[in-house]
């Protein structure tokens, strides 16, 4: 990471000290983590103090932590070897807890030092997940807070008016959940006698998709024993 950066990191540590926990982040960008209580009061003061001016949010979204670090794919008829487990997460499983399963990201942008800082917050345990609306600090945060209301479940207290916003009125669940099923709850259809469109159980059966993975192939058995056959291109 640049100099830079580093010197506005050990800024933020000094003026916010224990509030902002630094976390490591693999795309070149400051991260920091804050606790829920202190969220809208450390937003407001990196918004309107001078010396970070970070005006703009530039986005906001939610983050469900169920499984994460975990082997992918936990079926009966694949492993958990292979080369599509080529990425160690030793040090990630112990992200997720029963009290930390969902947070919220926000990605900040100061126009006028030309900085970006990015703000992990766990949500208060329970269900729903809960956190406090940003809408005060940044209006923008209006809409995405409805988006991830929607599709994580995320209820934040103080939002001037959280309702969905992708999915439909009568939809049942928050469909980026990690435990939502892929086939969803119900399936919709429009019924020609009542003549309105209608909610129904999903009739499709839940199916798993594992990449396979061919280790050995007797097709080409016969072109490594024959080089002449592998130099004339049929290997």
């Amino acid at each position: 990471m640049s100099e830079q950066l580093e010197q506005q990191a050990s800024a933020l540590a000094a003026r916010f000290g224990d509030t902002l926990l630094r976390v490591e982040s693999r795309c070149g960008e400051l991260t920091f983590e804050l606790p829920s209580q202190s969220l809208v009061t450390t937003c407001r003061a990196l918004r309107d103090e001078p010396e970070w001016r970070y005006e703009q949010l530039i986005d906001l979204t939610g983050v469900d932590y169920l499984d994460y670090g975990r082997v992918e794919w936990n079926t009966q008829s694949a492993t958990s070897g292979g080369f599509s487990r080529g990425v160690s997460r030793a040090n990630d499983a112990r992200l997720h807890t029963e009290e930390r399963r969902f947070a919220v990201v926000y990605h900040l942008l100061s126009v006028g030092h030309n900085r970006r800082l990015r703000l992990r917050c766990w949500c208060e345990p329970g269900e729903p997940p809960l956190l406090d609306s940003v809408v005060e600090v940044w209006k923008a945060a209006d809409w995405y807070e409805r988006e991830a209301f929607d599709l994580f479940g995320i209820l934040f207290r103080g939002h001037p008016d959280l309702r969905r916003i992708l999915t439909d009125y009568g939809f049942v669940g928050h469909p980026f959940r990690k435990d939502f099923p892929l086939i969803g709850n119900v399936e919709v259809r429009y019924d020609a006698e009542k003549g309105r469109v209608v909610y129904e159980p999903v009739a499709i059966e839940p199916r798993t998709l594992v990449p396979r993975v061919i280790r050995e192939d007797n097709r080409y058995e016969a072109a490594l024993k024959d080089p002449a056959r592998k130099d004339a291109g049929h290997g």
